[in-house]
């Protein structure tokens, strides 16, 4: 492709994709393909010739387009959302187009300051302890891809705290033993995995009628595995849980793991970004005993995936737990201590240049436009309740905080709700005006209303919400 083309193409792609986010609602929520559908219309082998660009984008519109799940659809309710936006859309194409590779600072400076910097940005509009800002003694923020691999990065720094660094040259885990709740994300279960922890020592802390952890039942846990002669050594709070926004209580559980120097994780990848708005600052309560924190703005802030935001108050024991240093990735500047490296804050070596789609978000789009629609999917998800308590066939399951609302059908056994439950998750889905997802609570099938979408405004709730009402049993 040459240059002229490249400009000609890239100007038609760029009309196309702004025609596709705004005529999304247009489309089904819901991909309708079969497995196996997609791969069918396409060649089974690889093209000999170069083909016409126009020719692929016509196989992008009519075969891959309906083979997604439209998550930038008002209708999408399901999960939590993978919000986009024009600028930070502008963002990655500038990103791709600049093509560098920001493992180190001496590989493109640029891009390991720009990133420190949108860090502290994040730190000061989220209103997050001073410990991790990038100028404190100890600690700062990096972007990982996701919020898994945040958890991975500090359930390995956790490890090397916990055994003074010696598991880096013994690989010795046996002793160590991880707490969460059940509610806790399934990418915590897959980090203890990665990292050598494995079921028998991941406790599972039992959850109260809210679903937040028990500081109680942590406490005499940690006390029973220290009497066994085990190492306590890690702690994930979750601000927000996926199945139903629980929030854990860190206030109380921070004090508890500073006396038993465990590591702790507070995981928010969802509602972190709440923060945005002053009202909702109460997300970050218990904060100051966090070893570690994460929020992702690819979910509820505009950020196109993938961009979590990772901070830690304890560098050094990242830095013990990953900092490998071959000689062609050494520097005089990252040697003075000058500078930072972020290979050393990540799994992966190489990294993208993602901060400038954190960047220009913020600068074209402005931080108030990002609490407007924090404000107004809460108000929506409140509203939305009161509809539902007006039902006598629903239930709402769960409190809801903030942005996610979970319901059930009533009936006379836990056997016949959730039958009937699943019954209308499935039949809502199958017509394609919205999107939801289901989960399970204490047993109960829940049908989860997650409003997130940057399109969606009262009329989808509404519809969203009559489409509940006719496809639920009348009986």
């Amino acid at each position: 492709m040459t240059p002229d083309e490249f400009r000609t193409h890239g100007h038609d792609l760029i009309d196309w994709i702004a025609d596709y986010i705004g005529d999304v609602d247009r489309r089904p929520v819901g991909s309708r393909v079969q497995p196996g559908e997609v791969r069918s219309q396409l060649p089974e082998h690889p093209p000999t010739d170069i083909e016409p660009f126009d020719a692929v984008m016509a196989d992008v519109e009519g075969v891959v387009v309906p083979g997604l799940t439209q998550w930038q659809h008002p209708g999408f309710f399901a999960y939590f959302p993978a919000n986009n936006s024009f600028s930070s859309i502008l963002g990655e194409l500038l990103s791709a187009g600049l093509g560098v590779q920001g493992m180190s600072w001496v590989t493109s400076p640029a891009c390991t300051e720009v990133e420190t910097l949108m860090l502290d940005w994040m730190q000061e509009l989220l209103d997050l302890p001073d410990r991790f800002r990038s100028t404190s003694a100890t600690g700062g923020g990096v972007i990982q891809g996701t919020a898994s691999e945040a958890t991975l990065v500090a359930i390995l720094s956790a490890r090397w705290q916990a055994t003074d660094g010696a598991v880096n040259h013994d690989g010795d885990t046996t002793r160590l033993v991880a707490y969460a709740t059940s509610q806790a994300h399934s990418s915590i279960e897959k980090g203890l995995r990665i990292a050598g922890i494995g079921t028998e020592r991941t406790r599972i802390v039992p959850h109260d009628e809210t679903f937040a952890m028990r500081p109680d039942a942590l406490a005499e846990m940690i006390a029973a595995d220290r009497a066994a002669g085990l190492v306590p050594f890690f702690v994930c709070s979750t601000h927000g849980t996926t199945s139903s926004t629980a929030f854990d209580p860190t206030s109380e559980i921070g004090p508890i793991c500073v006396r038993e120097r465990i590591w702790l994780h507070v995981d928010a990848a969802m509602s972190g970004i709440a923060a945005l708005a002053p009202e909702f600052r109460w997300v970050n309560s218990g904060l100051e005993y966090a070893d570690s924190y994460c929020t992702n703005p690819h979910k509820w802030m505009g950020v196109n995936f993938d961009c979590d935001l990772y901070w830690t108050a304890d560098r050094a024991a990242l830095l013990g737990a990953l900092s490998i240093l071959p000689e062609y990735l050494r520097s005089q500047a990252a040697e003075a201590g000058a500078v930072i490296d972020y290979r050393d804050w990540q799994i992966p070596l190489g990294r993208r240049f993602r901060a400038l789609k954190l960047w220009f978000a913020i600068r074209c789009d402005g931080v108030a436009s990002f609490r407007e629609m924090i404000l107004d999917h809460v108000a929506l998800t409140q509203e939305l309740a009161d509809w539902v308590a007006d039902d006598e066939r629903y239930e709402i399951v769960a409190p809801h905080p903030l942005n996610l609302l979970c319901l059930a059908l009533r009936a006379d056994d836990l056997d016949t709700a959730n039958a009937a439950t699943d019954a209308l998750i499935e039949s809502a889905n199958a017509t394609g005006e919205a999107l939801f997802t289901r989960t399970v609570l204490d047993g109960r099938s829940v049908l989860r209303v997650s409003i997130g979408a940057r399109s969606t405004e009262r009329s989808h709730v509404e519809a969203a919400w009559r489409l509940l009402q006719r496809t639920a049993p009348t009986e």
